[in-house]
């Protein structure tokens, strides 16, 4: 991944911080973008805390390139205590999703958990007809 250097100002927009992740990431992270904005087609794509973030209702998901690994920051401790078990293989830190270009998250868990974010987020401002966790609920 390419640092920004002294006096680079960081990136603006999500293709900014997309051109400055080397390959073969780039493209392991253009795909999960795809797959986010798929699950989540009204969130708000934006950059906070210098990485490509969504929010719908509140923060969704955030992704990253860092040197050694690729991560999703899923944001509801609760939802990958939910999702642990589709996460076994992975490496999984606080709300912290590990994973890389070689073994990349599968795109269905990620559709699901956004989702579920989208949920959570819901019923955590009071929009009525959404249940909390109902990740087998046909969408």
């Amino acid at each position: 991944m390419k640092q920004n250097g002294p006096g680079e100002a960081p990136a603006r927009t999500v293709d900014e911080y997309l051109l400055g992740v080397s390959e073969p990431s780039r493209s392991v992270l253009e795909h999960l973008r795809g797959v986010i904005r798929t699950a989540a087609p009204g969130a708000e794509e934006t950059i906070s805390y210098r990485m490509p973030a969504y929010k719908h209702h509140g923060p969704l998901v955030f992704f990253a390139a860092m040197p050694r690994h690729l991560s999703l920051y899923g944001v509801s401790r609760p939802l990958i205590e939910v999702f642990r078990d589709d996460l076994e293989g992975f490496e999984v830190t606080g709300t912290t999703i590990h994973f890389s270009a070689e073994h990349p998250l599968p795109d269905d868990l990620v559709s699901r958990f956004v989702r579920e974010r989208i949920r959570e987020n819901e019923v955590q401002r009071g929009h009525p007809g959404r249940g909390k966790y109902d990740h087998d609920r046909d969408t």
